[in-house]
């Protein structure tokens, strides 16, 4: 079975949002012809879930937004606040489809640890994906969303290391590039990794 994975598509990160991806609103229609493609039997949708005050934000440690630190043990960068549960920033993209989507996964709510996979959090607890597509079945897994150099890249690459066939739709995907380079490195890294990269183009096309 295939199995699709729309990472993160929420209004924070979205053009003028509070941790903005440029363009990132562009991946929206992606989205939409993929899960309405009927080309998947499973569509799974991730989404930060943050509560007030949580560790990553630069402004619980005040530090400077953009900068590295630790947390718990770990490079950290200090992020905007961002995706706070239950505010219009966390909430999907109002063009967003999701009819179709199969599941929600809430992500990064332990206030001490961040979390970019919809796999994992940064301290290698399982969110529960893992399970839920291994018990339906699921070979193959596309990933797409936001961002391409965080948590799109740390779920595609948690995502084969489970043994999955993992694809990344490569147009379905922006950077958060902090560094002008961020998302092309991430690319590269998840094709070492083994993951392979296409374009949505060829997933909806008629067979």
């Amino acid at each position: 079975m295939k199995a699709l994975i729309l990472v993160d598509l929420q209004n924070d990160f979205m053009p003028g949002g509070a941790l903005a991806v440029n363009e990132g609103d562009q991946v929206v229609p992606v989205a939409n012809r993929l899960t309405t493609s009927l080309k998947f039997g499973l569509v799974v949708v991730t989404q930060d879930w943050h509560p007030p005050g949580h560790f990553s934000f630069a402004s619980t440690n005040a530090k400077e937004v953009g900068t590295v630190g630790e947390l718990g043990g770990k490079p950290q960068v200090w992020w905007p606040d961002h995706c706070v549960w239950n505010t219009p920033g966390s909430e999907l993209h109002k063009n967003l489809l999701t009819g179709r989507a199969n599941l929600i996964i809430r992500k990064g709510m332990d206030k001490a640890v961040d979390s970019y996979s919809g796999f994992f959090d940064n301290d290698g607890s399982p969110v529960g994906l893992g399970s839920y597509l291994k018990e339906r079945s699921a070979r193959e897994v596309y990933i797409m969303g936001l961002a391409t150099d965080y948590c799109v890249k740390f779920t595609a690459l948690d995502c084969v290391k489970l043994g999955f066939d993992t694809y990344l739709i490569e147009d379905g995907c922006r950077a958060v590039n902090i560094n002008p380079d961020d998302g092309d490195k991430a690319i590269e890294e998840m094709k070492a990794a083994g993951i392979k990269v296409v374009h949505s183009d060829t997933l909806t096309k008629r067979s």
